[in-house]
């Protein structure tokens, strides 16, 4: 499923440390059910550009267009309340609570706004990542790539509109790495918006709509 129509846009980002500029003037649109790559040396400000967008990291200046609200622009400051409610960011290094697998899931769900624990739900998002057999596992103990598929059930369960990951493949074998990037191709069929910072191109070229370049600053968007 996908729009004409950006369900997101960010414009005027700018960032700076220590002088030097990691953000300048830099744009882009987030599409339902569109996946965007993002490309870029390390050090480039790729993790620094989906914290802002994410709401965690304050930008020097930003502005933020919502479509679909009466007041769809506002300020980075003003909008971070909705940005929470619309946006989830995935660490490549997935947070995980104490506790169990099932566990996990079910605090996912709880967390929704306006939802509660739903053992329907959980077991369908179990199926769905293929973690039926680790329900009871110590969420803690994954290997790599269960935790990602973890992460990437509970953000289903979340139902949030747009997932930002970090390097979600990366120091994952071929198999944990095919499995994580067929929920990700689920997940955009099902209408979700992504960006994913990644540096290794192998499988995620199959599942992206385009592809936004940062360097030096700027942010340059590119066909898939």
């Amino acid at each position: 499923m996908t729009s004409l129509e950006p369900m997101l846009s960010f414009t005027g980002i700018h960032k700076q440390f220590e002088r030097r500029a990691i953000l300048n003037a830099a744009a882009l649109d987030l599409y339902a059910g569109q996946c965007h790559l993002l490309l870029g040396e390390n050090g480039a400000g790729k993790s620094t550009l989906l914290r802002i967008l994410a709401g965690l990291l304050k930008p020097d200046a930003a502005d933020i267009h919502f479509h679909g609200y009466s007041k769809p622009t506002m300020s980075w400051q003003k909008s971070r309340p909705r940005l929470r409610d619309t946006v989830m960011y995935l660490h490549q290094s997935p947070y995980l609570f104490d506790g169990s697998v099932i566990k996990n899931l079910s605090y996912a769900k709880s967390a929704t706004q306006g939802g509660s624990h739903n053992d329907e739900a959980v077991a369908e998002v179990l199926s769905w990542s293929g973690l039926d057999d680790l329900a009871e596992s110590p969420a803690k103990k994954l290997s790599g790539g269960e935790k990602q598929r973890l992460a990437l059930a509970r953000a289903k369960l979340r139902n949030a509109p747009v997932l930002l990951l970090d390097e979600p493949t990366s120091n994952l074998d071929q198999q944990s790495r095919e499995r994580t990037i067929a929920l990700l191709a689920s997940l955009r069929d099902e209408g979700v918006s992504m960006l994913i910072a990644c540096h290794d191109l192998a499988g995620f070229s199959e599942i992206a709509n385009g592809r936004y370049h940062l360097a030096e600053g700027r942010l340059v968007r590119s066909e898939a």
